[in-house]
C-alpha cells in the first residue's frame, strides 16, 4: 500500500497543479485580447518553459506569438531562446505556423527555372527590381540540380509590371526572367506584354498569402522564409529537405 501511495500522490499533485492552467485559458484569452487592441486569440498552449504559456493570434503580417503567465497578468514579447541548445524556439514555432502545403501552390502561374535534374525545389515571390531578390537570383545560379518556381511579384516598381508580363510573353521564359532579374543590369524582354499572363493573379495570390516583402521563399516542405539567405545555408537547407521522404511536411 505504501508503495502505491508513493506513486499515486505525485501523480495526483501533478494533475491538481495542471487544473488552474487549463481553467485559466479563457482568462488568458480575455486578458490578451483586451491588452492587444481586440486581436482574436487563436490558441493558448504551454510554452517549453514551466509556468509560461504561448498565445498565438493573427495580424496583418501573419501569425504572431506572445507569452504570458497562467492568469494572463503579464505579457512577454520577443523570442524565446533555448540557450543550452542555441535554438530560437519562437522562430521554430512561427515557421510551423506559416508553413503551407507546397502542392497547393498554383505552380502554373510561375516561371519555371530548372538546372540539372531539378531535384531540389524552391518557390519564391520575387520582384525583378528588388536588390535583395537580384542577389538571391545570382546566388541561386551557383546551384545545380534545382527547380525554382518564380512567382513574378512586381510591387517595388509597379509602373514596370509590364516587364514581368513581357517575361511571360517570351518564348523562353526562364531565360527572359534571368536576364531581367539576375543580370547585373536588367535586360527588359523584347516580347510585348499583351499576351495572356498571370501577373495580376500572382499579385492577388501574394496578398492572400500575406507576402509583404520580397523575396519570400517556400521550400518543398512548405516552410516559409523571408529575405535572402547565404548560399551555403541555402544549399544545406535544400539538401536537407530533398532527403526527406516524399510528402513529409
Amino acid at each position: 500500500m505504501t508503495s502505491f501511495m508513493h506513486k499515486f500522490f505525485p501523480l495526483l499533485a501533478a494533475a491538481l497543479l495542471a487544473l488552474p492552467a487549463l481553467a485559466d485559458e479563457a482568462q488568458i484569452r480575455q486578458a490578451i485580447e483586451a491588452k492587444l487592441g481586440g486581436v482574436k486569440v487563436e490558441g493558448v498552449q504551454p510554452a517549453p518553459v514551466a509556468g509560461i504559456f504561448e498565445v498565438r493570434f493573427q495580424s496583418r503580417e501573419g501569425p504572431q506569438i506572445v507569452y504570458t503567465d497562467a492568469q494572463g497578468s503579464y505579457i512577454f514579447t520577443g523570442h524565446l531562446i533555448d540557450a543550452k541548445n542555441d535554438r530560437d524556439l519562437t522562430e521554430e514555432r512561427l515557421k510551423k505556423l506559416t508553413a503551407i502545403e507546397f502542392g497547393s501552390l498554383p505552380l502554373d502561374l510561375a516561371v519555371k527555372v530548372q538546372r540539372g535534374n531539378g531535384k531540389r525545389v524552391l518557390a519564391m515571390f520575387s520582384d525583378p527590381y528588388c536588390p535583395y531578390c537580384r542577389r538571391l537570383e545570382q546566388s541561386l545560379l551557383q546551384l545545380d540540380d534545382i527547380t525554382v518556381y518564380v512567382f513574378m511579384y512586381p510591387v517595388i516598381r509597379p509602373d514596370n509590371a509590364d516587364h514581368s508580363r513581357a517575361v511571360w510573353c517570351s518564348k523562353d521564359r526562364a531565360k527572359a526572367w534571368l536576364e531581367l532579374a539576375a543580370a547585373d543590369r536588367p535586360k527588359v524582354p523584347a516580347a510585348g506584354a499583351n499576351c495572356a499572363n498571370p501577373v495580376d493573379k500572382v499579385l492577388e495570390l501574394g496578398r492572400s498569402m500575406r507576402v509583404r516583402s520580397t523575396p519570400t521563399l517556400y521550400f518543398a516542405n512548405g516552410e516559409r522564409a523571408e529575405g535572402g539567405m547565404p548560399i551555403g545555408q541555402m544549399r544545406a537547407k535544400l539538401d536537407e529537405i530533398a532527403r526527406q521522404p516524399t510528402g513529409k511536411n
